[in-house]
């Protein structure tokens, strides 16, 4: 048992809060950033790391810069350990589309065939969270005119 696993312990939620409060960004448009996380699937159970999540990346993103979705271990809010990468991004070499212009991000610890540059892998060790970041963050997302897909379990 880690100092992280007893809430008692480590005021792991508290820290959270602060965070949150000190790093997400108001809203402005074309500059700086903008973060939506995820904990849980579109049925509302928290992601799990041994089980296998696609999120869809709709067309045109709102972003003038470029966007990011990064996993972290939820017991600890940092990166996962022992993984080859953290993230995918809208600059990650080989990032494939589908045919209407929107990309599926995998999460899970088994890559699908032939869309490892879309995967971020985790570990069946917990579960995990998804921050998406929006960098040079656009009116579309502010009036909900574009929305992320639902993560789904595969």
């Amino acid at each position: 048992m880690t100092n992280y696993a007893d809430p008692n312990a480590y005021p792991v939620d508290g820290r959270g809060v602060t965070f949150s409060y000190a790093f997400f960004s108001p809203k402005h448009l074309g500059t700086g950033q903008f973060y939506l996380m995820a904990i849980a699937n579109k049925d509302g159970k928290p992601l799990d790391g041994g089980r296998s999540y696609r999120l869809n990346v709709p067309a045109n993103p709102p972003v003038r810069l470029y966007w990011s979705a990064t996993a972290y271990d939820h017991a600890t809010h940092a990166l996962i350990r022992e993984m080859p990468k953290s993230d995918c991004s809208s600059l990650t070499p080989g990032l494939t589309k589908n045919a209407d212009g929107s990309m599926d991000i995998y999460f899970g610890p088994k890559a699908p065939a032939g869309k490892e540059a879309n995967w971020v892998p985790t570990t069946n060790i917990g579960e995990f969270e998804v921050l998406f970041r929006f960098y040079g963050p656009e009116k579309p997302l502010f009036d909900k005119t574009w929305k992320l897909g639902i993560e789904e379990v595969m």
